[in-house]
């Protein structure tokens, strides 16, 4: 685990000022991933908990989002390249290192989690600690959207991403991973690729039982 790690932070470390001039807008051009973003901050605006962890924060776009639409939201990240320009770029916003398997928040303290594109870099072994992490945050009926590539087969399937390597899931098999840490997915959305590799981008929605 460990390696898989330091791999992925070095690996994030290396390319801070192009990921962040490549994504930071990005939502502005997929109307998809947009809305289900909105629609998460609004179920969380109504659990009346509005603490919001964005875990996998990268440069920080998506917490600044979140705040603008009415959460108190906080940034997470393994790079402590990606968390120097988020508190540069979004000086406002907290952010901090931290791994998405070992989260520095209390037991059952958010509204909400966000982790948009941020599990793919997880061994698919380790991703069902990954996600009772979440859970282990989540106040009752609390709110987790995470994002991530699908694939039509029935294994994850390991690719060379252009940071590090990572995997595709088929949606099925996530949304049982999701049952599996204490959370019930209710909203999933599956839309066309906007990449070569051809992956489904998968979204899906879940509360806190």
């Amino acid at each position: 685990m460990a390696e898989h790690h330091d791999e992925t932070r070095t690996a994030y470390d290396g390319v801070v000022d192009l990921y962040a001039s490549m994504f930071a807008d990005r939502l502005e051009t997929r109307p998809f991933a947009r809305a289900m973003v909105g629609t998460f901050a609004e179920l969380v605006r109504g659990t009346g908990n509005l603490r919001t962890a964005d875990v996998g924060c990268g440069p920080g776009h998506l917490t600044a989002m979140l705040h603008d639409l009415g959460l108190d939201a906080f940034g997470l990240d393994l790079s402590p390249g990606m968390v120097g320009h988020a508190r540069r770029t979004h000086p406002q916003l907290w952010y901090g290192e931290a791994r998405m398997e070992a989260l520095p928040i209390g037991d059952r303290a958010l509204g909400g989690v966000l982790a948009h594109y941020s599990t793919i870099h997880t061994p698919p072994a380790q991703l069902p600690a990954l996600l009772a992490e979440q859970a282990r945050v989540l106040a009752p009926g609390g709110l987790l959207l995470v994002s991530f590539f699908a694939t039509d087969g029935p294994e994850p399937v390991r690719f060379d991403h252009k940071v590090t390597p990572a995997y595709s899931w088929p949606v099925d098999r996530f949304a049982e991973l999701l049952a599996g840490a204490g959370l019930a997915p209710f909203a999933r959305l599956l839309h066309d690729p906007d990449s070569e590799r051809g992956f489904l981008d998968a979204h899906l929605m879940a509360r806190l039982q």
